[in-house]
Protein backbone atom coordinates (compact mmCIF):
# COMPACT_ATOMS: atom_id res chain seq x y z
CA UNK A 1 0.00 0.00 0.00
CA UNK A 2 2.85 2.38 0.81
CA UNK A 3 4.35 1.76 -2.62
CA UNK A 4 1.04 2.55 -4.33
CA UNK A 5 0.66 5.76 -2.31
CA UNK A 6 4.18 6.89 -3.19
CA UNK A 7 3.56 6.22 -6.86
CA UNK A 8 0.32 8.16 -6.69
CA UNK A 9 2.05 11.15 -5.08
CA UNK A 10 4.84 11.06 -7.70
CA UNK A 11 2.21 11.01 -10.43
CA UNK A 12 0.45 14.01 -8.94
CA UNK A 13 3.73 15.97 -8.70
CA UNK A 14 4.59 15.09 -12.31
CA UNK A 15 1.14 16.19 -13.47
CA UNK A 16 1.57 19.43 -11.54
CA UNK A 17 4.92 20.11 -13.20
CA UNK A 18 3.36 19.47 -16.60
CA UNK A 19 0.49 21.81 -15.74
CA UNK A 20 2.90 24.70 -14.98
CA UNK A 21 5.14 24.05 -17.99
CA UNK A 22 5.25 27.08 -20.31
CA UNK A 23 4.72 26.84 -24.03
CA UNK A 24 7.66 27.54 -26.40
CA UNK A 25 6.07 30.83 -27.54
CA UNK A 26 5.71 32.01 -23.93
CA UNK A 27 9.34 31.13 -23.25
CA UNK A 28 10.37 33.13 -26.33
CA UNK A 29 8.47 36.18 -25.10
CA UNK A 30 10.06 35.87 -21.65
CA UNK A 31 13.52 35.70 -23.21
CA UNK A 32 12.78 38.83 -25.24
CA UNK A 33 11.36 40.73 -22.25
CA UNK A 34 14.67 42.39 -21.19
CA UNK A 35 15.28 43.68 -24.72
CA UNK A 36 11.68 44.87 -25.01
CA UNK A 37 12.01 46.67 -21.68
CA UNK A 38 15.24 48.39 -22.72
CA UNK A 39 13.90 49.46 -26.13
CA UNK A 40 10.65 50.60 -24.57
CA UNK A 41 12.36 52.74 -21.93
CA UNK A 42 15.15 54.23 -24.05
CA UNK A 43 13.43 54.35 -27.46
CA UNK A 44 9.63 54.20 -27.40
CA UNK A 45 9.14 56.25 -24.21
CA UNK A 46 11.19 59.26 -25.45
CA UNK A 47 9.32 59.23 -28.77
CA UNK A 48 6.01 59.10 -26.91
CA UNK A 49 7.10 62.03 -24.71
CA UNK A 50 8.07 64.07 -27.79
CA UNK A 51 4.68 63.32 -29.35
CA UNK A 52 2.90 64.44 -26.16
CA UNK A 53 4.91 67.66 -25.84
CA UNK A 54 4.20 68.50 -29.49
CA UNK A 55 0.57 69.25 -28.49
CA UNK A 56 1.46 71.52 -25.56
CA UNK A 57 1.19 75.27 -25.44
CA UNK A 58 4.14 77.54 -24.70
CA UNK A 59 5.32 81.10 -24.43
CA UNK A 60 8.53 82.86 -23.40
CA UNK A 61 7.92 81.91 -19.75
CA UNK A 62 7.38 78.16 -19.96
CA UNK A 63 5.46 75.14 -21.21
CA UNK A 64 1.80 74.45 -20.50
CA UNK A 65 0.35 70.94 -20.82
CA UNK A 66 -2.57 71.05 -23.23
CA UNK A 67 -3.88 69.42 -26.39
CA UNK A 68 -3.46 71.93 -29.21
CA UNK A 69 -2.86 71.36 -32.91
CA UNK A 70 -1.37 74.82 -33.24
CA UNK A 71 2.20 73.55 -33.47
CA UNK A 72 1.38 71.22 -36.36
CA UNK A 73 -0.68 73.91 -38.09
CA UNK A 74 2.18 76.38 -37.85
CA UNK A 75 4.66 73.75 -39.03
CA UNK A 76 2.75 72.33 -41.97
CA UNK A 77 1.10 75.63 -42.95
CA UNK A 78 4.32 77.59 -43.36
CA UNK A 79 6.01 77.85 -46.77
CA UNK A 80 9.32 78.24 -44.92
CA UNK A 81 8.90 74.76 -43.47
CA UNK A 82 8.11 73.24 -46.86
CA UNK A 83 11.08 75.00 -48.42
CA UNK A 84 13.30 73.72 -45.61
CA UNK A 85 12.05 70.17 -46.11
CA UNK A 86 12.71 70.40 -49.86
CA UNK A 87 16.22 71.68 -49.16
CA UNK A 88 16.82 68.80 -46.74
CA UNK A 89 15.52 66.27 -49.28
CA UNK A 90 17.81 67.82 -51.89
CA UNK A 91 20.84 67.28 -49.66
CA UNK A 92 19.63 63.75 -48.91
CA UNK A 93 19.21 62.80 -52.57
CA UNK A 94 22.59 64.21 -53.65
CA UNK A 95 24.53 62.73 -50.73
CA UNK A 96 22.78 59.37 -51.15
CA UNK A 97 23.64 59.20 -54.85
CA UNK A 98 27.30 60.10 -54.31
CA UNK A 99 27.81 57.81 -51.32
CA UNK A 100 26.11 54.94 -53.17
CA UNK A 101 28.42 55.23 -56.17
CA UNK A 102 31.59 55.77 -54.13
CA UNK A 103 30.65 53.20 -51.50
CA UNK A 104 29.79 50.51 -54.05
CA UNK A 105 33.07 50.82 -55.94
CA UNK A 106 35.15 50.93 -52.77
CA UNK A 107 33.37 47.83 -51.47
CA UNK A 108 33.66 46.14 -54.88
CA UNK A 109 37.41 46.78 -54.96
CA UNK A 110 37.90 45.45 -51.44
CA UNK A 111 35.75 42.37 -52.03
CA UNK A 112 36.87 41.24 -55.49
CA UNK A 113 40.22 42.83 -56.30
CA UNK A 114 41.99 42.19 -52.99
CA UNK A 115 42.77 38.49 -52.70
CA UNK A 116 44.10 38.21 -49.16
CA UNK A 117 41.63 38.47 -46.31
CA UNK A 118 44.23 40.14 -44.11
CA UNK A 119 44.82 42.84 -46.72
CA UNK A 120 41.09 43.36 -47.05
CA UNK A 121 40.76 43.90 -43.32
CA UNK A 122 43.74 46.27 -43.22
CA UNK A 123 42.37 48.40 -46.06
CA UNK A 124 38.92 48.39 -44.49
CA UNK A 125 40.40 49.56 -41.18
CA UNK A 126 42.21 52.32 -43.09
CA UNK A 127 38.77 53.51 -44.23
CA UNK A 128 37.67 53.69 -40.61
CA UNK A 129 40.68 55.73 -39.41
CA UNK A 130 38.95 59.12 -39.94
CA UNK A 131 36.10 57.93 -37.73
CA UNK A 132 38.49 57.79 -34.79
CA UNK A 133 38.15 61.58 -34.58
CA UNK A 134 35.10 63.72 -33.94
CA UNK A 135 32.66 64.57 -36.73
CA UNK A 136 33.17 68.25 -35.95
CA UNK A 137 36.94 67.96 -36.37
CA UNK A 138 36.61 66.12 -39.68
CA UNK A 139 34.09 68.66 -40.88
CA UNK A 140 36.10 71.72 -39.84
CA UNK A 141 39.19 70.26 -41.51
CA UNK A 142 37.63 71.18 -44.88
CA UNK A 143 37.68 74.89 -44.07
CA UNK A 144 41.44 75.45 -44.66
CA UNK A 145 41.15 73.32 -47.80
CA UNK A 146 38.16 75.03 -49.40
CA UNK A 147 38.55 78.58 -48.02
CA UNK A 148 39.22 81.68 -50.09
CA UNK A 149 42.92 81.44 -49.28
CA UNK A 150 42.78 77.70 -48.80
CA UNK A 151 44.76 74.91 -50.35
CA UNK A 152 42.53 74.40 -53.41
CA UNK A 153 42.26 78.07 -54.39
CA UNK A 154 45.96 78.74 -53.74
CA UNK A 155 47.00 75.76 -55.89
CA UNK A 156 44.69 76.68 -58.77
CA UNK A 157 45.86 80.31 -58.75
CA UNK A 158 49.54 79.32 -58.70
CA UNK A 159 48.91 76.94 -61.62
CA UNK A 160 47.20 79.74 -63.55
CA UNK A 161 43.93 77.82 -63.85
CA UNK A 162 41.84 80.59 -62.25
CA UNK A 163 42.61 84.34 -61.94
CA UNK A 164 40.92 84.76 -58.54
CA UNK A 165 39.67 82.51 -55.73
CA UNK A 166 36.49 80.52 -56.22
CA UNK A 167 33.96 81.78 -53.70
CA UNK A 168 31.47 78.90 -53.76
CA UNK A 169 33.91 76.23 -52.56
CA UNK A 170 33.19 77.12 -48.93
CA UNK A 171 30.04 78.29 -47.14
CA UNK A 172 27.77 76.91 -49.84
CA UNK A 173 25.62 73.89 -50.66
CA UNK A 174 28.65 72.39 -52.38
CA UNK A 175 30.62 72.46 -49.13
CA UNK A 176 27.69 70.93 -47.23
CA UNK A 177 27.38 68.04 -49.69
CA UNK A 178 31.15 67.46 -49.77
CA UNK A 179 31.39 67.31 -45.99
CA UNK A 180 28.40 64.98 -45.72
CA UNK A 181 29.81 62.62 -48.35
CA UNK A 182 33.07 62.57 -46.42
CA UNK A 183 31.25 61.88 -43.14
CA UNK A 184 28.79 59.21 -44.28
CA UNK A 185 30.39 57.23 -47.11
CA UNK A 186 31.64 54.55 -44.72
CA UNK A 187 28.03 53.86 -43.68
CA UNK A 188 27.44 52.82 -47.28
CA UNK A 189 30.71 50.94 -47.73
CA UNK A 190 30.27 48.64 -44.72
CA UNK A 191 26.91 46.98 -45.55
CA UNK A 192 27.73 46.68 -49.26
CA UNK A 193 31.12 45.13 -48.49
CA UNK A 194 29.46 42.67 -46.11
CA UNK A 195 26.95 41.69 -48.81
CA UNK A 196 29.56 41.32 -51.55
CA UNK A 197 31.70 39.07 -49.37
CA UNK A 198 28.76 36.63 -49.09
CA UNK A 199 28.36 36.20 -52.86
CA UNK A 200 29.36 32.75 -54.09
CA UNK A 201 32.29 33.21 -56.47
CA UNK A 202 31.18 30.20 -58.52
CA UNK A 203 28.34 32.36 -59.85
CA UNK A 204 30.91 34.52 -61.64
CA UNK A 205 32.52 31.49 -63.24
CA UNK A 206 29.12 30.21 -64.37
CA UNK A 207 28.27 33.58 -65.89
CA UNK A 208 31.58 33.77 -67.73
CA UNK A 209 31.17 30.20 -68.98
CA UNK A 210 27.79 31.25 -70.37
CA UNK A 211 29.53 34.00 -72.35
CA UNK A 212 28.84 37.03 -70.13
CA UNK A 213 31.26 39.93 -70.28
CA UNK A 214 32.66 41.66 -67.21
CA UNK A 215 30.02 44.41 -67.31
CA UNK A 216 27.25 41.85 -67.80
CA UNK A 217 28.46 39.93 -64.75
CA UNK A 218 28.47 43.18 -62.79
CA UNK A 219 25.00 44.25 -63.94
CA UNK A 220 23.23 40.88 -63.87
CA UNK A 221 24.97 39.11 -60.97
CA UNK A 222 26.80 41.47 -58.62
CA UNK A 223 24.38 44.40 -58.43
CA UNK A 224 21.20 42.31 -57.91
CA UNK A 225 22.88 40.33 -55.14
CA UNK A 226 24.26 43.53 -53.58
CA UNK A 227 20.84 45.21 -53.32
CA UNK A 228 20.25 44.26 -49.65
CA UNK A 229 23.53 45.87 -48.61
CA UNK A 230 22.79 48.91 -50.76
CA UNK A 231 19.37 49.21 -49.11
CA UNK A 232 20.84 49.03 -45.60
CA UNK A 233 23.46 51.63 -46.51
CA UNK A 234 20.73 53.82 -47.97
CA UNK A 235 18.76 53.66 -44.72
CA UNK A 236 21.87 54.65 -42.74
CA UNK A 237 22.77 57.56 -45.02
CA UNK A 238 19.22 58.88 -45.41
CA UNK A 239 18.51 58.91 -41.67
CA UNK A 240 21.87 60.50 -40.86
CA UNK A 241 21.56 63.25 -43.47
CA UNK A 242 17.96 64.05 -42.53
CA UNK A 243 18.99 64.45 -38.88
CA UNK A 244 22.21 66.42 -39.51
CA UNK A 245 22.27 70.07 -38.45
CA UNK A 246 25.89 70.80 -37.50
CA UNK A 247 27.27 70.17 -41.00
CA UNK A 248 24.64 72.39 -42.61
CA UNK A 249 25.22 75.15 -40.07
CA UNK A 250 29.02 75.18 -40.26
CA UNK A 251 29.71 74.36 -43.91
CA UNK A 252 27.02 76.66 -45.31
CA UNK A 253 28.01 79.53 -43.08
CA UNK A 254 24.38 79.95 -42.06
CA UNK A 255 23.29 80.46 -45.69
CA UNK A 256 21.42 77.18 -45.97
CA UNK A 257 18.88 75.40 -43.80
CA UNK A 258 17.69 71.92 -42.89
CA UNK A 259 14.87 70.54 -40.80
CA UNK A 260 17.20 69.45 -38.01
CA UNK A 261 18.82 72.91 -37.95
CA UNK A 262 15.37 74.49 -37.76
CA UNK A 263 14.53 72.31 -34.75
CA UNK A 264 17.85 73.21 -33.13
CA UNK A 265 17.08 76.91 -33.53
CA UNK A 266 13.60 76.41 -32.08
CA UNK A 267 15.04 74.65 -29.04
CA UNK A 268 17.58 77.40 -28.55
CA UNK A 269 14.61 79.81 -28.35
CA UNK A 270 12.88 77.49 -25.83
CA UNK A 271 10.13 76.66 -28.34
CA UNK A 272 10.12 73.00 -27.35
CA UNK A 273 6.55 72.11 -28.45
CA UNK A 274 7.17 73.55 -31.92
CA UNK A 275 10.44 71.65 -32.15
CA UNK A 276 8.67 68.48 -30.98
CA UNK A 277 6.03 68.88 -33.69
CA UNK A 278 8.78 69.28 -36.27
CA UNK A 279 10.47 66.18 -34.87
CA UNK A 280 7.29 64.13 -35.21
CA UNK A 281 6.80 65.27 -38.80
CA UNK A 282 10.46 64.53 -39.61
CA UNK A 283 10.17 61.09 -38.02
CA UNK A 284 7.08 60.36 -40.13
CA UNK A 285 8.89 61.43 -43.31
CA UNK A 286 11.93 59.28 -42.51
CA UNK A 287 9.76 56.27 -41.64
CA UNK A 288 7.92 56.62 -44.96
CA UNK A 289 11.23 56.71 -46.81
CA UNK A 290 12.50 53.65 -44.95
CA UNK A 291 9.23 51.82 -45.60
CA UNK A 292 9.54 52.59 -49.32
CA UNK A 293 13.09 51.19 -49.33
CA UNK A 294 11.97 48.03 -47.54
CA UNK A 295 9.14 47.56 -50.06
CA UNK A 296 11.65 47.63 -52.91
CA UNK A 297 14.39 45.49 -51.33
CA UNK A 298 14.07 42.65 -48.81
CA UNK A 299 16.90 43.09 -46.30
CA UNK A 300 15.85 40.36 -43.85
CA UNK A 301 18.48 37.97 -45.15
CA UNK A 302 21.19 40.49 -44.21
CA UNK A 303 19.98 40.98 -40.64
Amino acid sequence: MATIATATEDGKQSAGRRAFRLSPSAISYLQATPLIAILGFFFLLPIAMIAVVSFWDYDFAGLYPDFLTMNYTDTLGSWVTWKTYLNTLKFTAIVWGLTLVIGFWVAYFLAFHIRKTSTQMILFLVCTVPFMTSNIIRMISWIPVLGRNGLVNSTLIEMGVIPQPIEWLLYSDFAVVLAMVHLYTLFMVTPIFNTLMRIDRSLFEAARDAGASGWQVLWNVVIPLAKPGMAIGTIFVVTLVMADFSTVQVMSGGQSASVALMMKNQMSLLQYPAAAANAVVLLAVVLLMVAAILRVVDIRKEL
